[in-house]
């Protein structure tokens, strides 16, 4: 699973960068969010195979705090991401004739310092500025650092980590969910009054991929931390799986046996070169 999620980003980030059809904003977002997949996986995928065929499976606090700090971060920034993109769906169908200025080269590169920056902000800052404090206890019932599973084995008043959770949940799960929501009312109800059939069943295609893929992603975050309670790590560590390393490997897929412009752009830069 782990070599087809670098293979399957691999691809997309490949196929995007090389092929000049393809250096437009809403596949310039498509290569963050494969950037962004392959960098979560990596985060504790390869810890977790190290993990399967040794007997210790142990991990420095060091370790364990850097893992934890980098999948919230990305975590964040992938939320946010996908706001964006679908931000992005809603002015090329609602706004056409604006896309391009709305939409520019500068916005974008803007758009993108701002997601890591907001994420940095949110999601990493608090729980740097105060560390979770360990006693006794250091099993982990987890495969990975997360912030659940930390605060299993975590001592002392946790009032602050909860409440921060839940805030961090606010920017990162709610509002994204609301904001996507709101885009793609506005965005079937644009399509639903394009006269033609083909072009209709055109503009569902280009939204039903990220529509797939937000589902997967925002309900598997939601039964995590909307379940968050003493012992939830136990069923934490399947949902897991399934951000860590089913959602890395089925987006790229998701995308380009669905796209006919990828699958073409690749086999150009491949047949023909840049």
């Amino acid at each position: 699973m782990y070599m087809l999620i670098i293979l399957g980003n691999g691809f997309l980030i490949f196929t995007v960068i090389f092929s000049p059809k393809l250096h437009t904003p809403m596949y310039y977002f498509l290569c963050n969010l494969s950037f962004l997949d392959l960098c979560c996986s990596s985060c504790s995928v390869p810890r977790l195979l190290v993990d399967i065929f040794s007997k210790t499976r142990r991990i420095s606090l060091i370790g364990c705090i850097t893992q934890m700090i980098f999948s919230l971060l990305l975590g964040g920034t992938e939320s946010i991401l996908l706001v964006v993109m679908a931000y992005d769906r809603y002015i090329a169908i609602c706004l056409p004739l604006y896309y391009t200025v709305i939409m520019s080269w500068r916005v974008c590169r803007y758009i993108t310092v701002a997601l890591w920056v907001g994420s940095f902000i949110v999601c990493t800052v608090p729980v740097m500025a105060r560390p979770l404090v360990f006693c006794k206890e250091n099993t982990l019932n987890h495969f990975a650092c997360e912030v659940l599973a930390l605060l299993e084995v975590a001592c002392g008043d946790l009032s602050f980590y909860q409440i921060t959770i839940v805030a961090v949940g606010f920017f990162t799960l709610f509002s994204p969910i609301v904001l996507i929501v709101v885009s793609y009312i506005c965005i079937i109800s644009s399509i639903l009054k394009i006269p033609s059939v083909q072009g209709r069943s055109k503009a569902f295609s280009t939204c039903s991929s990220h529509l797939i893929v937000v589902s997967i992603y925002f309900i598997t975050f939601l039964t995590m931390y909307m379940g968050q309670s003493r012992g939830f790590a136990a069923k934490a560590k399947y949902y897991s799986l399934i951000y860590a390393v089913l959602t890395p490997a089925v987006n790229p897929l998701i995308y380009s046996l669905r796209n006919k412009e990828v699958k073409e752009a690749f086999w150009k830069v491949m047949t023909v070169g840049y």
